[in-house]
């Protein structure tokens, strides 16, 4: 048996960009960094970071578009692709990507979210409004 999963949580170098194929359906695609700290033997404190490229299709490509930016905090789980193409000089070249199928918002900065069209950030619905379950992203 194989088996092909990941599990990232890291925050976006910069806003996704999100695109629609000939047949209409959403993929939108984005950096999400990641790191780790560490003390070595002699009890100093290091921290390398780790860049991965992140496609997701459909839903929760609209999803992350609507409610994301730079910075912003994300859970991906999916899988590990490898996609090759060939460069103007001829050269075979290869990319790996994370191929998401869930995705899990992470926590917003003093509960400001990202407004569909680029506009100023709103506040968090309070404790005291009704959520209705039209408006959840998913």
């Amino acid at each position: 048996m194989n088996y092909n999963r990941v599990i990232l949580i890291g925050r976006l170098t910069a806003d996704p960009e999100l695109k629609s194929t000939a047949s209409g359906k959403s993929v939108a695609t984005f950096r999400l960094a990641t790191n780790r700290v560490w003390t070595d033997q002699q009890g100093k404190k290091n921290e390398a970071s780790e860049f991965h490229n992140i496609v997701l299709w459909g839903r929760p490509a609209e999803v992350v578009k609507q409610f994301c930016a730079k910075g912003s905090e994300l859970m991906v789980e999916g899988r590990i692709s490898t996609r090759t193409w060939e460069d103007q000089n001829g050269a075979k070249r290869y990319t790996f990507e994370i191929v998401g199928e869930n995705i899990q918002l992470g926590s917003r900065p003093g509960g400001a979210r990202k407004a569909a069209e680029g506009e100023a950030a709103a506040a968090a619905p309070s404790a005291e409004e009704e959520i209705k379950p039209e408006d959840l992203p998913f």
